[in-house]
């Protein structure tokens, strides 16, 4: 600040005035010391913004998910794009640190809170019985939940849902119209609200349509537990005609795994992943799959997060329903 103090010729005072916003120097002297900071190559230091309440300038994303999956997972990969783009154009940073369980999740917010190091976190994977909200609620951080439903929202929580349950009855719905009575579902992670609410629809569904052979299975989202379950229930006494996947990734395992046991697809058992990306449209033949626009879902979870930051109210904000693109992979059921 002496630097930029001598360089445009006015007092430290000045200086602060003019980079920190605050009324006090003329709209000139405002405009050549900042020219001058930016020549001098000038940023605001983010602990010295914390000490004295001004913020951190930087946004905490927590994800308590096994380490090794994420690799592969395009959607994750896909979200954080989305919302890297919106905070870059604020200028904000973006705090990323992935944990064992929920538990560390809420120590990482505590931490994180009472070091200023955040001035809000983005919350995703909320589960069926969730401390996080009430917690963060407690601390006062504000928070973004990507992936609840507004009916479970928190309050003082904005909230970026899509329909899970509505994707899941299309999906249901295009496969029964192709003759499939047998349906297993290779779910992600148990425990986790979208999950529970993709099993909790697909049962509704095949009750309503009167079919008893389908059935949920949970998983760690991996490739190896995609192709264990899928191994485990082709090699059934009576093995479905389709499958849905909760990821790409799981679906590319599965679908390899079934011309392995010598299924062929679509003919003998029909496949859909939840999630569409490259992985699947590089495997023959092309998989149907669930598309939705990933980047602009992280995108719209930093706008809320900024929102709330800026001083707007919480809310909940609903993205579009998932679609279904319908390719190589489904087919009429065999005998329908």
């Amino acid at each position: 600040m002496k630097d930029i103090a001598r360089h445009a010729g006015v007092s430290q005072s000045a200086v602060s005035f003019a980079l920190n916003g605050r009324p006090g120097v003329s709209e000139d002297t405002r405009d050549r010391v900042r020219r001058v900071a930016e020549e001098l190559g000038w940023r605001p230091s983010t602990a010295a913004r914390a000490l004295s309440g001004e913020g951190a300038a930087t946004v905490g994303f927590v994800l308590a998910r096994p380490a090794d999956t994420l690799g592969v997972d395009s959607f994750f990969l896909q979200l954080v794009s989305g919302i890297q783009e919106v905070l870059a154009e604020r200028h904000l940073g973006l705090l990323f640190q992935v944990v064992e369980d929920i538990a560390d999740e809420c120590a990482v917010y505590r931490r994180w809170w009472a070091e200023h190091r955040v001035d809000g976190v983005l919350v995703v994977d909320p589960r069926t019985d969730d401390p996080r909200p009430d917690l963060l609620d407690e601390l006062g951080l504000p928070a973004v939940v990507i992936g609840g439903a507004p009916d479970d929202r928190h309050p003082g929580l904005s909230t970026v849902w899509a329909d899970d349950a509505g994707a899941m009855a299309s999906v249901v719905d295009g496969l029964y119209a192709l003759g499939h009575r047998r349906i297993v579902h290779i779910a992600g992670l148990p425990g986790l609200a979208h999950t529970e609410r993709r099993i909790r629809t697909l049962r509704a569904e095949a009750g309503r349509r009167g079919l008893s052979e389908v059935k949920s299975v949970t998983t760690d989202y991996s490739d190896a537990e995609g192709a264990a379950v899928t191994r485990r229930v082709l090699e059934g006494p009576t093995p479905p005609t389709a499958l849905i996947y909760d990821n790409d990734v799981m679906a590319v395992a599965g679908a390899a795994t079934a011309a392995e046991l010598g299924f062929s697809v679509p003919a003998d058992v029909s496949v859909v992943s939840w999630e569409d990306s490259a992985l699947c449209r590089i495997v023959k033949p092309w998989l149907s799959a669930l598309s939705r626009d990933s980047v602009e879902f992280g995108r719209t979870a930093a706008r809320e997060l900024t929102a709330l930051l800026d001083g707007g109210s919480a809310r909940a904000v609903r993205v579009p329903v998932p679609r279904l693109l319908e390719r190589g992979s489904t087919g009429v059921a065999r005998g329908a």
